[in-house]
C-alpha cells in the first residue's frame, strides 16, 4: 500500500525533515559558540599564569564599526592584558591568588577590573552620560531627600575621610553614581553611590578607612570619567572590603 509522503519504502518526507532540523540545529549551537569565543580569548591557566588557552572554535577577526567614527576588532589575539599582581596560594587550577603589593590596587579578588574602553560612556547625542551636578545643572536632589554636599564622608574606622563637594548623575538611568568627595590635601575622588551611606548628618563609608581615600584612582578630567575609570574606582573600594584592614581576611569565627 502506498503512503502519502513516502520517498521510498523506508525514507518518508518527516524524517528527512527531521534529519535537516539536526545539522540546522548543530550548525547553530556551533556558530553560537564560536561567537561567544570573540572576547575573552586567549586565557591564562590560573594556577601556573604561563599556560595560554586559546579555546575552540575561534572565530575569524570580524571589525565592528562604533558610534563616535571608532572601530573595535575581535577578537584581537594580539592586545596585551596587564599581568596580574598576584601568586597562587595552591598547585590546582582555581587556587586564590593572593595580591603582591598595594592589595587594594592588584586588581586581585575582589578588586578586580576589567580592560574597558578609557573613554566616557556617551548619549546619542555625543554628550558623557555622567556628570557632576555643576555640569549637569538641569537635575538637582529632590527636596524629601537628604542632599550630602558639605556632609562630612567617614570611613570604615570612624574617621574623616574628606567632604562631599558634588554629586554625579547618570543621565540616562536617571540616577546618582558618585558623590565626589574632597579630601584633605585639595583633591577630590569619587566615592560610588552603593559603597556609602547617607544620614541627614554624614555619609558612611564601610569598604575602606579614612585614610585610603587619598589613593582613590584620580580621575584625568575633573569633570568627566571613563568606563575604565570607572571600574578601577569601584574595584579599589571593592578591594577595601576585604584588604583595607588585614582583619577582614581572617577568619569570622
Amino acid at each position: 500500500m502506498q503512503t502519502v509522503g513516502n520517498i521510498t519504502g523506508y525514507v518518508d518526507l518527516a524524517q528527512i525533515l527531521l534529519y535537516v532540523f539536526w545539522v540546522f540545529f548543530a550548525g547553530l549551537i556551533y556558530y553560537l559558540v564560536q561567537e561567544g569565543h570573540r572576547e575573552g580569548y586567549p586565557m591564562e591557566s590560573s594556577s601556573s599564569g604561563r599556560a595560554v588557552i586559546k579555546g575552540f572554535p575561534i572565530p575569524e577577526p570580524k571589525t565592528f564599526l562604533l558610534a563616535g567614527g571608532h572601530s573595535v576588532t575581535v577578537p584581537d589575539l594580539s592586545r596585551k592584558e596587564p599581568p596580574v599582581r598576584g601568586v597562587s596560594t595552591g598547585m590546582g587550577s582555581g587556587s586564590p591568588i593572593e595580591p603582591t603589593g598595594d592589595a587594594m590596587t592588584s586588581g586581585v579578588g575582589p578588586g578586580a577590573w576589567s580592560m574597558r574602553e578609557d573613554v566616557p560612556e556617551r548619549s546619542l547625542d555625543g554628550k558623557p552620560l555622567l556628570q557632576p551636578l555643576r555640569i549637569a545643572s538641569d537635575y538637582t536632589v529632590a527636596p524629601q531627600d537628604v542632599d550630602p554636599r558639605g556632609l562630612p564622608v567617614m570611613g570604615g574606622d570612624g574617621k574623616q575621610g574628606g567632604t562631599v563637594k558634588d554629586i554625579w548623575i547618570d543621565a540616562a538611568e536617571m540616577m546618582f553614581r558618585y558623590l565626589e568627595v574632597e579630601i584633605a590635601d585639595g583633591r577630590t575622588v569619587l566615592l560610588p553611590i552603593p559603597f556609602s551611606l547617607v544620614r541627614r548628618n554624614q555619609v558612611e563609608v564601610h569598604a575602606i578607612y579614612a585614610r585610603h581615600f587619598a589613593a582613590v584612582p584620580a580621575l584625568r578630567n575633573p569633570d568627566q570619567i571613563t568606563k575604565l575609570e570607572e571600574e578601577k574606582i569601584s574595584a579599589y573600594y571593592g578591594g577595601g572590603m576585604l584588604y583595607a584592614d588585614p582583619k577582614r581576611g581572617e577568619p569570622l569565627i
